[in-house]
């Protein structure tokens, strides 16, 4: 099989005049999307390009909605291509025998393909109605619920369209922008956000934190464990990726093609479970007790450093263990910190010189402070920092994936910055501190477990040091973190390890794949024990598959040193 061409037109000038009047092109997150997976892709910077270019797929990021541009699509789908849209195509409506119903800034969308019928929470619909029955064929899957898990139904989730020889694809959300205001709220952080109306969320306690500007419900998207602890249940965000990049494969499926893609972790790795601890009290002999515990339970861990810090001995400990130190920024008014750029140097600046270390890839914010959009993404980047660890949650009752996601991801910027993408790793965490007296219990970590590998993602836990020494049952819960995951098949890593991993398998680059299935993988040769997977059609005789995004793959390991 052939490897399919797959286009993403982001046009400039249109991408130009949205940035110019003040708004967001969120659209250009499917590129992170695809580079999570390692499918192989190419911009598209203008609408003209698209005729030069043929792809076998256009994905249609970001254009002008005019009758011209319109017709390009058009014509391209007529002659064969697949084109997919995210909630666009607007010029193209009544000529589908269609019209734009209105807006539904809040849903969610039921897949025919979601075995268990779960609603996935979604931002910003617009469904398109059926006119009239139209001179295309269509065919729509699934459905639009507004406002709530089981609001009335409001059209379709994907209408396909088959036009001459090919087809146009609609989905009524945008699925990229959708995934982006999970993962970084729906503003910037200016304000409290709103509280749990049942006490468990109160995070209207005047201090900016990174769950201020979380996308979810506390209605609609948290559970109860079988002890009462509430939790927001669904990666949706990872969710609705693995949506995107599973109808992506089907559609390359359908032209007899196939689109190679890279495992998320290594060979025998299903995934990947963390444990980062804050030293707040900075009490050396907390840090001791903590060194015992994780020995105990045979694994390494992020010690994220605040100032004033332990004594040096314990820095050389923790390192000699083979745990990382990171970064703990405090911005915290009340502890004499801000949020100011010159102060997280300067505290940046205390660490290296009390540690005596010159670089640490990690930090994460103390007490989840966080304000605007990217400032701390920026700050990170000038300061060689490669990954963060804030997003995570603040109170009891907004533990699990409140931010859509256990994957780790690279941020993007806000309009004023042209929605680049920030060069830091984000690693977002669960929970805090289980079995604390005043905190969740432990009866939520099979859950997180349970999900997080659904999607393969990372199962972060925080655990301070000071909790695990003074509370035994803190200390237990996190040995017990560690025996469930295990037993699930979890390997414990660094976030330097999650870092230099995810970094290392985005600069391998899939080339194409050979008339006998043979792929050619650049800038892997480091890469020791990476996956890739290459689709396959339904049915492949004498050839051993594996399900990944709904369509069989064969399986390829590169650098085996198993």
């Amino acid at each position: 099989m052939r490897m399919a061409s797959v286009g993403i037109l982001l046009d400039k000038t249109a991408v130009e005049r949205r940035h110019r009047y003040g708004l967001n092109v969120f659209e250009s997150y499917i590129g992170e999307v695809l580079g999570h997976t390692g499918m192989p892709y190419e911009w598209i910077d203008g609408i003209n390009d698209v005729v030069s270019m043929k792809p076998d797929v256009l994905i249609v990021a970001c254009m002008d909605d005019n009758q011209a541009a319109a017709e390009v699509i058009w014509s391209y789908a007529e002659a064969g291509g697949i084109v997919i849209s995210y909630g666009g195509l607007r010029p193209l409506a009544s000529r589908l025998g269609c019209h734009e119903d209105r807006e539904i800034q809040i849903g969610y969308a039921l897949t025919a393909d979601e075995a268990d019928r779960l609603p996935l929470r979604c931002l910003n619909a617009t469904p398109w109605k059926q006119a009239n029955s139209g001179a295309y064929s269509v065919k729509p899957i699934g459905t639009v619920l507004k406002e709530g898990p089981n609001g009335s139904p409001s059209g379709a989730a994907l209408l396909k369209f088959q036009v001459g020889q090919g087809f146009i694809e609609r989905w009524s959300m945008n699925i990229p922008a959708t995934i982006v205001r999970f993962q970084q709220g729906t503003g910037p952080v200016i304000s409290d956000g709103i509280p749990a109306r049942d006490g468990t969320g109160a995070v209207d306690e005047d201090i900016l934190k990174a769950d201020d500007r979380i996308a979810l419900d506390w209605d609609y998207d948290r559970m109860r464990t079988e002890t009462g602890a509430p939790y927001f249940a669904y990666p949706y965000a990872d969710l609705w990726r693995e949506k995107l990049l599973g109808h992506l494969l089907q559609c390359v499926a359908s032209l007899d093609l196939t689109l190679p893609f890279i495992g998320y972790w290594p060979d025998g790795v299903s995934c990947v479970a963390m444990i980062s601890h804050d030293s707040d009290l900075n009490i050396d002999d907390t840090a001791e007790t903590t060194l015992k515990v994780l020995k105990e339970c045979g694994i390494h861990s992020s010690w994220c450093m605040i100032e004033p810090g332990y004594s040096p001995s314990i820095y050389e400990k923790v390192i000699s263990e083979g745990h990382e130190l990171a970064f703990h920024f405090n911005a915290l008014v009340e502890q004499q910190g801000q949020w100011d750029r010159a102060e997280f140097d300067r505290q940046y600046q205390w660490l290296k010189d009390a540690t005596g270390l010159e670089h640490f890839t990690s930090n994460k914010n103390h007490y989840t402070r966080f304000e605007g959009w990217g400032e701390l993404f920026e700050w990170c980047e000038q300061s060689g920092i490669g990954a963060d660890q804030t997003r995570g949650p603040s109170k009891k009752g907004n533990i699990g994936f409140l931010f859509g996601t256990c994957h780790p991801y690279f941020p993007i910027a806000w309009f004023d910055e042209g929605n680049r993408p920030y060069n830091v790793l984000e690693i977002s965490f669960l929970t805090q501190d289980l079995d604390h007296w005043n905190l969740a219990d432990s009866s939520v970590i099979v859950p997180f477990l349970e999900q997080v590998r659904r999607v393969e993602g990372v199962a972060h836990f925080l655990f301070h040091q000071v909790h695990i020494h003074e509370q035994p049952a803190v200390a237990q819960a996190l040995g017990k973190v560690v025996s469930e995951a295990v037993s699930r098949g979890f390997q414990f890593w660094t976030s330097k390890q999650v870092n230099d991993w995810e970094r290392a398998r985005r600069k391998a680059r899939i080339a194409g794949v050979w008339l006998h299935g043979e792929v050619v993988v650049e800038g892997a040769e480091q890469l020791e024990n990476a996956v890739v997977y290459v689709p396959v059609a339904a049915g492949s005789p004498d050839m051993e598959t594996e399900m990944r995004f709904g369509v069989p793959c064969r399986k390829i390991v590169l650098n085996s040193s198993r």
